[in-house]
């Protein structure tokens, strides 16, 4: 039998079970969270979030190809080359685990026996399929993400290295070293991940280069490859563009010449030593030189994907992401500045006091004809600091988590053993360990997990040892066994990976050691470089794929660990056979049964329709404000990929306090007209009006939205109040507004129905809830002002409250936004701040539902929609009902048993059956109610059930908050089941509820 033939085939069926894998449970539109603004970007060639991802767009343009102008299947495509991009991992990584086991188990020159071959293929086999069917490597493959191509770099240029390493003592080896530093400097343009394999590819290196291996010249390889990702990352990446950017300010501002010229004559000098470089390395026949030459030059050449986002910001495209048309603005876009800085080894912790700022430099933007001193760019000097602070943010919410975690008092400041007491804790234990064992041991649910009992902890299946952690698992409740992501794989992926570990750190110390280095780097050092703070918007497993990747080669290896014992006590093929059936059973199998039904997104619509929903909600020509990635990005992708809704103008609140983006405001995109800003670009560039705080003048009664605007632009001095650092602001000088409003403006532009004329307030007024104005606030003000009520404007109701600045009793509900209209504020009750007439129209003829009540798997963002759809339904029928409605809000009960899903998904959800089995004994419809109600009070019980006995086990009461919902909403379900006659009812949920207070000790 050829070893070759087999190895290629059976890594091509790998292949072809993954790809079959991923396009069968493919989501075939855009998702949430950044597919969106990824799909978007790639069809149009936009520039996309810090710090960009060109290559990744541009072959995700290649595959929307395929849609054949068919606007609704570029997204589907676009989604199928990451499902593509993931079953090529899974290619490299089953050549890569073969390269490995072979080197492992066959001398050189040694002749390959049958049974060797089996257990070669047969742990390629095990260890591909597992990364085939581990949690968070699935759920990256079947959606628009970087993370799957990334991933695709990772196993090509770990692949690689073993190629070169089998083939490095023959003449032309060192291509494979110069095509692995190319697909280094592509990978940038992609994601930065794949810069962590250096480590493991320089020990490759160094133990086929090196005769004798010591512990010192380990050491020294080890920093040299921390070195190299550091010279890449920094040096590379950062500061070449860096000295391009300081060398294009001095030829603009101190010679004259224009924009560029600089970047032009560094970019000579930079081409030109290199090849100076390469030329005396060959004449002085200095390989390794000659090879460092080449390689960086390679990886030069590959980062000039890069130009691609230089090029398209000079088109002004309608997502152009920190404008980088210029150096600075490139260098700033590559830094991620907008983010801001994480202290790494000294910094301070969450409660330091800072004493003063230290400037740390300048900050420029493109002027006129020359480049301007935007800023300074400033950092505070604390009184106090730690080595590896871990708890340094000193957001309130994030304050009061460390201090909640760590179980410290007020006073207390943390050390440098507290710091690692969190990250051990926190970021190692929760924020990576409990992601690794979620891929191999099993999951408790889809809930993201804040560190309670309940929500997104890992488990395996084996009770008695996840009662440990969790508590008594004998009465799980529905949000765990009805959960799709309620995944047990009894520790069997994990022990075998162990195994394959141990085994191999036995027969090859080598390569073990090289898997275990890349394991840790793309791993534990992941989590130490990135500082994180607790409380992120969602789950970040899919920043760990790579080490979950490494592990995978170790389950591959697991199978040879099983088949060296049973070799012991049958023949070498039947053990070989044996091993590897066992194997596939423990690992791949048993994940893609477990994993299947939370992956399978081949029917989901919701991102899709939830974003259209947005976009119809709105009238025409409207100004919709939105605020985070989910009520945005797949509005984005709506607009600017199927071209739905182009006449509403998208404005990102949390991208409104940049100049670029206010400039991009000011602009007409797509059908919508420019926002009628009337701030000139000078009055609002990068340094100007940043902030502007509030300062009492004690002013009797509101004022004018037109004073207040101008005096935040005005320029003069007495407009402005002194800093602490000596530099004059405008600022607020009260916080109470008014709006006049001209009724004729109001009726012309049909703003309210013929019907609500009278209610036409004269202004409107209201407090602003900030104690500061920030540039985007202040454009906001701009728009309110000059928009004579021409526009409509729209708040997604989904955002904080905060950023509707104050307007609250002026927003009207109209579906999934909130309509600002010129009423008077009490004019109807605050139930009724509802335009019940649009509401009803939208979720009976306009609204998409994203086949909620069919769909195969819906992700939690999914089942906020629910909820969020739920409550619209509850409001608008109960609407509806007191304003004597009753034969719509009929059709609009039915609508909701037609689209809402049957299953409820956690405790919460409860809610909405309670409030809508009120609506239904409003109907006199109280079958349906009933059953409503029996369903919620089963599901709180048992809910309730499980808090009482995991509080009995840790004896203490636990999820407090919940249990006050829960014995709540049975305790109104009590009332209301009586109020509407229904006694017998009533009275079976009273002893409920009185079994439920003694299980809690309420009395």
């Amino acid at each position: 039998m050829n070893y070759s033939k087999v190895n290629n085939l059976a890594g091509w069926m790998c292949f072809l079970i993954a790809a079959t894998t991923y396009i069968l449970t493919l989501e075939p539109s855009v998702s949430f969270w950044d597919s969106g603004e990824f799909i978007a970007s790639a069809y149009k060639m936009q520039i996309v979030h810090q710090p960009g991802a060109p290559l990744y767009l541009m072959l995700e343009r290649f595959f929307s190809l395929f849609a054949m102008g068919d606007l609704t299947k570029i997204a589907y495509f676009m989604n199928l080359g990451s499902a593509l991009a993931s079953a090529f991992t899974i290619l490299f990584l089953f050549w890569t685990i073969t390269a490995l086991a072979k080197k492992s188990l066959i001398k050189a020159n040694e002749d390959i026996s049958l049974s060797s071959i089996i257990s070669i293929i047969g742990a390629g086999v095990v260890g591909a399929l597992a990364y085939t069917f581990s949690d968070s490597f699935w759920f990256s493959a079947v959606e628009s993400e970087v993370y799957a191509l990334s991933s695709l770099f990772t196993a090509v240029v770990f692949w690689a290295i073993l190629k070169w390493e089998a083939v490095a003592d023959e003449p032309g080896a060192d291509r494979w070293l110069l095509l692995i530093a190319y697909l280094m400097g592509l990978s940038i343009g992609i994601h930065l991940l794949n810069l962590l394999t250096i480590p493991a590819i320089v020990f490759v290196y160094y133990f086929k280069k090196t005769a004798t291996v010591t512990n010192w010249g380990i050491i020294k390889t080890l920093l040299a490859g921390i070195l190299i990702v550091a010279i890449v990352q920094f040096g590379i990446i950062q500061y070449l563009v860096s000295f391009g950017a300081y060398f294009d300010l001095f030829f603009v501002n101190t010679l004259g010449f224009g924009f560029g010229s600089g970047i032009i004559v560094f970019g000579i000098l930079l081409v030109s030593s290199l090849a100076y470089g390469i030329w005396f390395s060959i004449k002085h026949q200095r390989r390794v030189l000659n090879l460092a030459f080449l390689s960086v030059s390679l990886i030069i050449f590959g980062y000039c994907s890069f130009a691609m986002i230089v090029i398209r910001a000079q088109a002004n495209p309608n997502l152009n992401n920190n404008d980088p048309d210029n150096a600075f603005s490139l260098l700033g876009y590559l830094n991620r500045q907008q983010y801001g800085d994480r202290p790494l080894l000294n910094g301070p912790n969450y409660n330091s006091e800072p004493v003063a700022i230290k400037e740390d430099g300048n900050i420029y933007r493109k002027g006129k004809d020359k480049y301007e001193l935007a800023d300074v760019k400033a950092s505070y000097v604390y009184e106090q600091t730690t080595l590896l602070p871990r708890m340094h943010s000193d957001k309130a919410p994030h304050a009061a988590f460390y201090k909640d975690w760590m179980r410290f008092d007020d006073s207390h400041f943390p050390g440098l053993i507290d710091n690692i007491g969190f990250l051990f804790s926190y970021q190692i234990g929760h924020m990576y360990m409990r992601y690794f064992m979620w891929n191999f041991v099993g999951r408790q649910n889809d809930e993201q997990g804040f560190g309670n009992y309940f929500d997104g902890n890992w488990l395996s299946g084996i009770k008695p040892v996840d009662a440990l952690r969790l508590g008594n698992q004998n009465q799980l409740p529905p949000s765990i066994t009805e959960s799709k992501s309620y995944n047990r794989f009894f520790f069997l992926p994990l022990i075998l990976g162990l195994m394959g570990a141990v085994w191999q750190f036995k027969r090859n110390k080598r390569d073990a050691g090289i898997v275990c280095l890349l394991f840790l780097f793309t791993g534990l050092a992941i989590v130490l470089y990135l500082n994180q703070t607790p409380l992120e918007p969602r789950e970040r497993d899919y920043a760990y794929v790579g080490s979950f990747y490494a592990f995978a080669i170790w389950i591959g290896m697991g199978a040879l660990a099983v088949h060296d014992w049973l070799v012991k006590k049958v023949s070498s093929k039947t053990a070989a056979i044996a091993a590897t059936a066992f194997a596939v059973l423990a690992a791949p199998l048993n994940m893609a049964i477990g994993g299947w039904d939370d992956h399978d997104r081949s029917d989901k619509l919701v991102a899709h329709d939830i974003a259209v929903n947005y976009l119809n909600s709105c009238a025409p020509n409207a100004i919709l404000f939105t605020y985070a990635d989910n009520d945005t990005y797949p509005l984005w992708y709506a607009q600017e990929v199927e071209n739905i809704r182009p006449d509403i103008r998208l404005v990102n609140l949390s991208l409104f306090d940049a100049d670029w983006y206010i400039n991009g405001m000011k602009r007409e995109q797509n059908e919508s007209e420019p926002l009628p800003i009337s701030m000139k670009e000078s009055q609002y560039v990068q340094g100007v009006r940043d902030v502007m705080y509030y300062e009492d003048y004690k002013i009797a009664g509101p004022v004018e939205l037109k004073s207040i605007l101008e005096v935040l632009l005005s320029d003069n001095q007495v407009d402005k109040i002194q800093m602490q650092n000596g530099r004059f602001e405008n600022f607020i000088p009260t916080k109470n507004f008014k709006l006049t409003i001209n009724k004729a403006d109001v009726v012309k532009n049909k703003v309210v129905n013929p019907s609500d004329t009278g209610l036409i307030a004269p202004a409107l007024k209201w407090t602003f809830n900030k104690s500061y104005v920030t540039k985007g606030t202040l454009a906001m003000f701009d728009i309110l002002v000059h928009n004579n009520w021409k526009r409509p404007i729209y708040f997604t109701s989904g955002m904080p409250r905060e950023q509707y600045n104050g307007l609250d009793d002026y927003l009207y509900n109209e579906g999934l936004v909130l309509r600002l209209m010129p009423l008077e504020k009490d004019a109807t009750p605050e139930a009724e701040a509802i335009n019940a007439p649009v509401l009803y129209n939208n979720l009976m003829i306009k609204f998409k539902w994203g086949n909620l009540k069919n769909a195969n798997y819906l992700d939690t963002d999914s089942q906020k929609h629910i909820s969020m759809l739920t409550k619209l339904l509850n409001d608008t029928t109960s609407a509806l009902i007191q304003n004597g409605r009753q034969n719509e809000a009929r059709n609009l009960v039915d609508r909701y048993f037609e689209v809402i899903p049957n299953k409820l998904y956690g405790m919460r959800s409860s809610a909405g059956l309670y409030f809508m089995a009120e609506n239904l004994y409003l109907l006199d419809d109280k079958r349906r109610a009933n059953a409503l109600i029996e369903k919620s009070a089963e599901n709180i019980v048992k809910e309730l059930n499980y808090i009482a006995d995991v509080s009995a086990v840790k004896n203490r009461y636990v999820e407090d908050q919940n249990v006050r919902f829960g014995l709540t909403f049975l305790n109104e379900m009590v009332r209301l089941t009586i109020q509407n006659g229904e006694s017998a009812l009533g009275a079976q949920l009273e002893k409920e509820l009185k079994k439920m207070k003694m299980r809690f000790s309420y009395t």
